[in-house]
């Protein structure tokens, strides 16, 4: 085991211990609460396999220096390409073997677990719901609190629940309309949540990353039909953006944006587990050339399962001379991307995401509408709370339609729609609220503010 972890003094009188999911949306959201604990003096513990540990902190934005990381060895897996050409959906399967590889973090958890606990007054575990397996032990330790973090959106979390009470009807209140969910998971890894789920019945309460100013109602449903207490300690990502990272550096892209002009470029990036079809990205190229519309275009392949693996990534190809006729009006990232900078820059009108929680939680912090195009996952339900809840976002394709290529024109007609149309702008004028609504709550006396601070106190009593 590689640690950094270092023994405890005995008067500690309470820490936490989180363990991500090892999939970077969710290694991520932990690694910024692990941030807002810290900030409150609480000592923290971040679990994970060699391999994600290292993933999660080369990716991280801001300095890590002060979280004790355990980095455990578990038995090797494989680490296929990803494949966009899976007839059956886009759900990223060859990730699989990494999420089952992690479950034999079982027995070195608990051991941390039991060394942690004789030396500390309380012992809070902070898991993924996706990794209850792991964090199981914890139950039979008498000073040791278990929650339950959910990565995904209280809207999508709901409605997966009440979908599968048979949809009953409730008392004062109209469920918006929501996608179904066949197509959002590969058949194989609904066995590996069905497993995971089973173990949530021993937890002390759950943790969403979101704030009641965004999701109010859902979270008040989740508690009145979970019966265990819920708590929205989001957005976890930082709402003042630094412009240089914590050694300085600052990605080119960002000079670039400087010289746009107010709300003229629209964002494009699917996230670190959707791979596109060679013919999909020809489409998406031609839409956007179209458009004529500036944009910062991150084109990268799906992470594999151990994204240090030594086999080069696949390196996707766009239509003859397109970079050379873009130069000027738009830009082509094929590395990693500062995405929260990105987002929080005023050239920066508009952002075409998948909707994986962690971006559009991003994306309105800093205020900006969303086309969404959902491809797996929790994706379709968030995309339905962007559009058709808060209203702050289009949709490019329709989860009905999920199987069908996007033309050139309909992604043209988005982008159009999204950054050259009244309707676009008052998207942009939501947003911009629901932002400085969010941005207050964190300030003394806000609602997002008291939240954390009833669960400090909750947790330190």
């Amino acid at each position: 085991m590689a640690s950094n972890g270092r023994i405890l003094p005995h008067q500690t009188q309470v820490l936490v211990v989180l363990i991500p999911f090892p999939a970077q949306g969710h290694l991520n959201q932990l690694l910024h609460l692990s941030n807002l604990f810290l900030a409150q003096n609480i000592p923290v513990h971040y679990v994970g396999t060699v391999t994600h540990i290292r993933q999660a902190t080369l990716r991280h934005h801001n300095s890590t220096s002060n979280i004790h990381f355990h980095a455990f060895e578990v038995p090797p897996f494989v680490s296929p390409p990803p494949n966009p050409s899976n007839p059956e959906n886009d759900f990223p399967s060859h990730l699989i073997p990494s999420f089952e590889a992690s479950t034999q973090l079982r027995e070195p958890v608990g051991k941390l677990l039991q060394s942690l606990s004789s030396q500390a007054k309380r012992v809070i575990i902070i898991h993924d719901s996706l990794m209850a397996s792991v964090a199981q032990d914890a139950t039979n330790m008498p000073n040791v609190e278990n929650y339950t973090f959910h990565s995904t959106s209280a809207f999508t979390t709901f409605v997966s629940f009440w979908e599968r009470m048979g949809k009953p009807p409730l008392e004062g209140f109209r469920v918006p309309e929501f996608p179904i969910f066949e197509g959002c998971f590969a058949a194989q890894f609904v066995g590996f949540i069905i497993a995971q789920y089973e173990l949530l019945k021993f937890n002390d309460g759950n943790i969403y990353n979101t704030s009641r100013v965004i999701e109010d109602p859902f979270l008040e449903l989740l508690e009145r039909n979970g019966g265990k207490k819920v708590w929205a300690l989001g957005p976890f990502n930082p709402l003042a953006i630094e412009k240089k990272d914590s050694i300085g550096f600052r990605h080119s892209c960002m000079e670039w944006l400087d010289k746009q002009e107010q709300s003229s470029v629209i964002y494009i990036s699917f996230g670190t587990t959707t791979a596109l079809t060679d013919e999909q990205i020809q489409q998406l190229a031609i839409g956007l050339e179209q458009s004529k519309q500036k944009f910062i275009w991150v084109l990268r392949d799906a992470d594999k399962g151990d994204i240090f693996d030594e086999n080069e990534a696949k390196r996707l190809d766009l239509p003859n001379g397109f970079e050379e006729r873009m130069e000027g009006k738009g830009l082509i990232v094929r590395d990693w991307a500062p995405q929260l900078e990105i987002l929080s820059h005023n050239s920066t009108g508009g952002f075409m995401s998948h909707c994986g929680w962690n971006s559009c939680l991003e994306s309105i912090t800093m205020g900006v509408p969303i086309a969404a195009w959902p491809m797996h996952s929790d994706q379709p339900k968030n995309a339905a709370l962007i559009t058709n809840v808060l209203k702050v976002g289009l949709v490019v394709k329709d989860w009905a339609q999920r199987k069908a290529l996007v033309t050139a024109s309909d992604i043209e007609n988005c982008v159009r729609r999204l950054m050259q149309t009244k309707e676009g702008d008052e998207m942009r004028e939501r947003a911009a609220r629901l932002k400085n609504a969010i941005h207050k709550s964190t300030e003394e006396g806000g609602v997002s503010r008291m939240e954390m601070d009833s669960f400090i106190a909750h947790i330190t009593k």
